[in-house]
């Protein structure tokens, strides 16, 4: 009920966190009244692109202008800021599993956060909030403002695993094809696609694994004790997949090669008898040239068997051709 009330206004989500696992939704019209009690936490999750989200987070949030220029600036790449009074702004970016859509064409969510408070933008649906909401309803999600960030980043490194694995086993598949069958073809355009891929993958991957690698570090008072062991496990999976997507690369630099190898070869080998076939019938053309012109004196050209002597001298300088080729083993 209250969502789609919320909607008009561009808020995909307004919740209270019980402090407990669970959450209450609430309405838009409910946030300028609303008091939190010390245990819970609000996290607002608007839809970027709606007008009214514009509107409301300039003049109704409490944000200042430097901040809400940060969370509706057009393009963005994953980065961190802490901000005074123990707030911080952290921008994500996750794999994009929407309708036709490819998945690397990443989609981002951004979050400005406090002790009571995370206020997160997106501008395409986002799987992970899906399921961050399936787990408020079963009272197992967050507790506290900074375990809502560590659970979406969590689901967000989760679908980066399962396109870096499909990226992989496409691979496996080409090679193992190319093992099996000496004249399969890979196509160029797949594979090269896949190189694709995995770049632009560990082009926002990279940044990210850093700002991962920022917030272990980072001791803010909200920050729940252990939460600096999950972002260290997340900083460490981020790596992996990294590392996983540049041996994918570098398998499809040598699925490629070996190609290009094999297709060389194969050129080669034509050419070699194409030269071998040229040096037999060079000879031979020459003499049957030579018996042709039209002058006197041509040996057996008066001679009923002149025609077979003559083709008995070509297949006898075939045939010796043939043999020298053999034994400098050119055939």
């Amino acid at each position: 009920m209250f969502e789609e009330e919320n909607a008009q206004w561009g808020l995909v989500h307004a919740l209270v966190l019980d402090g407990k696992g669970g959450a209450r939704s609430i309405a838009r019209t409910e946030l300028d009244d609303l008091q939190l009690q010390a245990h819970e936490s609000l996290w607002l999750h608007w839809d970027r692109s709606h007008p009214q989200t514009q509107t409301w987070l300039r003049k109704s949030s409490g944000l200042n202008e430097f901040t809400c220029d940060l969370l509706l600036e057009e393009n963005t790449r994953p980065r961190l800021l802490p901000l005074p009074d123990s707030e911080l702004l952290l921008f994500l970016r996750g794999v994009n599993l929407n309708p036709g859509a490819e998945p690397e064409d990443m989609v981002s969510v951004r979050i400005f956060a406090a002790a009571q408070r995370v206020i997160s933008l997106r501008l395409r649906p986002l799987r992970a909030t899906d399921e961050l909401l399936a787990l408020l309803g079963e009272g197992k999600g967050p507790r506290t403002s900074s375990e809502l960030m560590l659970y979406l980043a969590q689901f967000l490194t989760n679908k980066v695993q399962d396109l870096v694995t499909c990226l992989s086993e496409v691979v496996d598949e080409e090679e193992e094809k190319l093992d099996a069958d000496e004249r399969y073809t890979p196509e160029h355009g797949a594979i090269l696609h896949i190189r694709r891929r995995a770049a632009g993958l560990k082009r926002f991957l990279a940044p990210q694994r850093d700002i991962f690698g920022q917030l272990t570090r980072i001791k803010l008072p909200w920050f729940v004790e252990d939460d600096a062991d999950y972002w260290n496990e997340l900083n460490n999976s981020l790596t992996r997949y990294l590392e996983e997507l540049e041996l994918t690369r570098e398998r499809v630099g040598l699925v490629l090669e070996a190609e290009d190898r094999r297709l060389s070869v194969h050129m080669n080998r034509t050419m070699y008898r194409f030269g071998i076939i040229t040096c037999i019938f060079l000879p031979m053309s020459f003499i049957t040239g030579l018996l042709g012109i039209n002058v006197g004196g041509i040996p057996f050209a008066e001679s009923p068997y002149g025609f077979l002597i003559a083709c008995l001298t070509v297949l006898a300088l075939a045939f010796g051709q043939w043999w020298l080729f053999r034994r400098l083993r050119w055939v």
